[in-house]
């Protein structure tokens, strides 16, 4: 990568939230499910929403997607206002959205094809972005011939191969067990640290939140708003031994504080050696 290329990635991405407000549902059923919330996300920062359900993480995740409107305030990205879904703003969920009459590949190139993207181009395009996941040999599996984690990989690969600005990941991988998981989080840091696209990262789990970020918003709910951000001071690259360090230690349960002073809900995360906790 070129120098020009690296200063086009570290230039876009950039989150910008000024007391954005959002409703849920209609007349009498409709809810403020976030109020009043304010944060910024700099270019190529990898940030976390950590806050038990209901708080509105998804939610306002969803609405930088474009795929809810906000009631009030101002929600943009690089200076411009959320108008819709966007394709430089890719979004990655729990479970997988991959068409399951496609092939990996044809699910990676489906993106470029929608583009106009030439088809020889498109499958190199998608057979690199299999590569760099990990999943060189798995090209012509269908969905329900990979993994949990597999289909995963194939969900971010598809995401990558459009050059997002902007990466939103939903609890990506709360469904799957805890060695997939792990996997997953480091196959995740080693992409963030060669591409540095900004993420905005939704869990429950504390550990998690740690090890990935440089940057957790702590939010609690009823309705969803900041509690607190915590800058994540481990250094990168950065690998699973940190959740040995006495650092690590007292900045998790700074934030079990937080969530357990949020009393408006019952779901808190549980803790687990390797923190891959689920919520209860």
């Amino acid at each position: 990568m070129n120098s020009h290329q690296r200063l086009m990635r570290s230039e876009t991405g950039r989150i910008l939230a000024e007391r954005v407000s959002i409703r849920l549902g209609r007349g009498k059923a409709a809810f403020e499910a976030v109020s009043d919330v304010s944060f910024s996300v700099a270019p190529g920062e990898f940030v976390c929403l950590l806050g038990p359900s209901g708080c509105g993480k998804s939610t306002l995740l969803g609405a930088l997607a474009g795929h809810i409107d906000i009631a009030g305030g101002r929600l943009d990205v690089d200076g411009m206002a959320v108008s819709g879904p966007h394709p430089e703003r890719g979004i990655v969920f729990q479970h997988h959205t991959l068409f399951p009459w496609k092939s990996a590949r044809d699910n990676v190139a489906f993106g470029p094809k929608m583009r106009g993207v030439g088809k020889e181009q498109r499958r190199r395009e998608a057979q690199r972005m299999l590569d760099l996941v990990g999943l060189n040999g798995f090209a012509d599996r269908y969905p329900a011939q990979l993994s949990g984690g597999m289909q995963q990989r194939v969900e971010i690969a598809r995401v990558l191969v459009n050059q997002p600005r902007l990466l939103l990941m939903d609890e990506p991988f709360g469904a799957l067990d805890a060695l997939t998981r792990l996997k997953m989080q480091e196959l995740l840091l080693a992409i963030w640290e060669q591409f540095r696209k900004t993420i905005l990262f939704v869990t429950h789990d504390i550990d998690e939140a740690l090890l990935l970020a440089d940057r957790i918003i702590v939010m609690k709910a009823q309705p969803g708003r900041i509690h607190e951000e915590i800058t994540v001071p481990f250094p990168r690259p950065r690998s699973t031994d940190i959740v040995a360090s006495p650092e690590f230690s007292r900045l998790k349960r700074h934030c079990l504080e937080l969530l357990h002073e949020d009393r408006g809900t019952d779901t808190l995360p549980r803790l687990t050696p390797l923190g891959l906790g689920r919520a209860v």
